[in-house]
């Protein structure tokens, strides 16, 4: 390539997108690549069926900031989804979040107080002051009945340990509400795009010259030099040569099917919470647009431990790689020409609207505004 630009952005994920689309807003000339296939990173939907497929998991957009919210409703209509999974522990099942619909269901009680009472009733037995594990941690805050259907199997599909050797501040606090909704989020704003997630990102990036199935490492042997800075969205070890090692992951597989029928569970999100089945949950797209297609689209997911060669999903925050993280981080400050942003990039899960919040943050550094402001 022969064309000069001032950024190189590494990742055409939502991150990467909105900062493209802020710089060339401040008449900058943006270089998009991604390794994959095509634009969205985790948050691409592709349409089968009729049905808006989450391809890389369920995305549901929710925030209590309203120039966020405002923000992304530029780029598609949101519809009023509100998401409100429902959990399945053998035969039995429970709603989600933990509230007076799930307290009945384990207990039969019926008001907020015998439900308080239920719980403390637990929690006093067991008597755990200071917990020193996550198993301790949630049986201190939600005791025995909650912790054994809906959390310990779950939680141990999920990362693939044993809750007694996960630390206790993976769990700060466990959301207990005493009313009957189940709207799992708090947030005022939340829906999903009607028509999916890559229309907002392909509107983003509109003017900006995109690559995909480009590697970076291998694309900037040939090309150094082709902008004047580089947005960095990849992982961050990766980008220093694993200088200090390898920080872990968990990442996901989905095993995705379309089934000849209407409706396959009736919600959008089930949670399976049991060691009963290998997956965490299944997720059947249609039901994020309300959607009456003659065929349904499911997917289960897979917890997994990451390895190179597959695509990381959630940082392990725990004591050894926060440490680890640090060492990297402070070889990412000493670069003056590379903005890391991101999941990967800031060893971090973000939710889609704190990565707006963070991206605006970049842009702010960059042309001291955005065009939220």
């Amino acid at each position: 390539m022969n064309k000069h630009y001032d950024y190189l952005i590494v990742g055409a994920g939502l991150y990467g997108a909105v900062f493209a689309y802020e710089a060339m807003a401040n008449g900058k000339t943006c270089l998009v690549i991604d390794k994959r296939g095509h634009i969205g990173g985790n948050i691409y939907t592709e349409n089968r069926e009729g049905i808006n497929v989450h391809i890389y998991g369920a995305h549901i957009f929710h925030t209590s900031d309203k120039k966020v919210w405002d923000y992304i409703n530029r780029f598609a209509e949101f519809n009023n989804y509100v998401n409100s999974p429902v959990a399945r522990y053998h035969d039995e099942l429970y709603n989600l979040p933990f509230n007076m619909n799930t307290f009945h269901g384990l207990w039969g009680v019926k008001t907020p107080k015998e439900a308080k009472e239920k719980i403390k009733e637990q929690t006093d037995k067991l008597g755990i002051t200071e917990p020193k594990n996550l198993e301790e941690q949630a049986l201190s805050l939600v005791g025995e009945d909650i912790y054994k259907k809906l959390i310990k199997e779950y939680t141990e599909k999920q990362w693939g340990r044993d809750c007694k050797d996960l630390p206790s501040f993976i769990i700060k606090r466990l959301p207990l509400r005493f009313t009957y909704d189940n709207n799992y989020f708090n947030d005022p704003y939340q829906g999903i795009p009607k028509g999916g997630y890559t229309q907002i990102i392909e509107k983003m990036l509109d003017g900006a010259d995109i690559l995909v199935n480009t590697d970076y490492f291998d694309f900037i042997k040939k090309n150094d030099g082709i902008a004047d800075k580089t947005v960095f969205t990849g992982m961050i070890d990766e980008f220093f040569g694993f200088k200090y090692g390898p920080l872990e992951y968990r990442s996901v597989r989905f095993e995705t099917e379309t089934l000849d029928e209407e409706n396959y569970q009736g919600n959008a999100v089930v949670n399976y919470t049991s060691h009963e089945v290998d997956f965490t949950r299944i997720i059947e797209h249609k039901h994020f647009e309300f959607g009456k297609q003659p065929k349904t689209i499911i997917s289960r997911e897979y917890s997994q431990e990451w390895h190179n060669g597959i695509e990381p999903y959630y940082p392990l925050n725990d004591d050894k790689n926060s440490a680890l993280y640090a060492k990297y981080k402070e070889l990412a400050d000493k670069e003056d020409k590379v903005i890391f942003g991101g999941r990967l990039g800031n060893y971090s899960y973000f939710d889609m609207d704190k990565v707006i919040l963070a991206a605006f943050g970049a842009v702010r550094s960059e042309f001291s505004k955005t065009t939220a402001d």
